[in-house]
């Protein structure tokens, strides 16, 4: 695994997605500037947590297909459901 093209796609992928960037929330009394949450990326000598999710190895195939993603320098499969314009 290569984490430093791991790290450089990442940096890649926020700055495509805005990162730092605030959206505009409508309120039912206006609006606001609001910035996106993020969803933390941890990565370990044996495995990655998303967000708070559990811990996952990386051995299994769910884990090695996010990484893959990433490293090919695109948003992991997984996350586009419930983020379809990145996170």
């Amino acid at each position: 695994i290569d984490f430093d093209l791991i790290l450089e796609n990442v940096k890649d992928l926020n700055s495509l997605v805005g990162e730092g960037i605030s959206q505009i929330e409508h309120t039912p009394r206006g609006a606001r500037l609001r910035r996106p949450e993020p969803l933390p990326l941890t990565l370990y000598q044996n495995g990655i947590v998303v967000g708070n999710g559990a811990f996952r190895p990386y051995q299994h195939p769910a884990t090695q297909q996010c990484l893959q993603d990433i490293m090919d320098g695109y948003f992991p499969s997984e996350l586009q459901p419930r983020y379809p314009d990145g996170v």
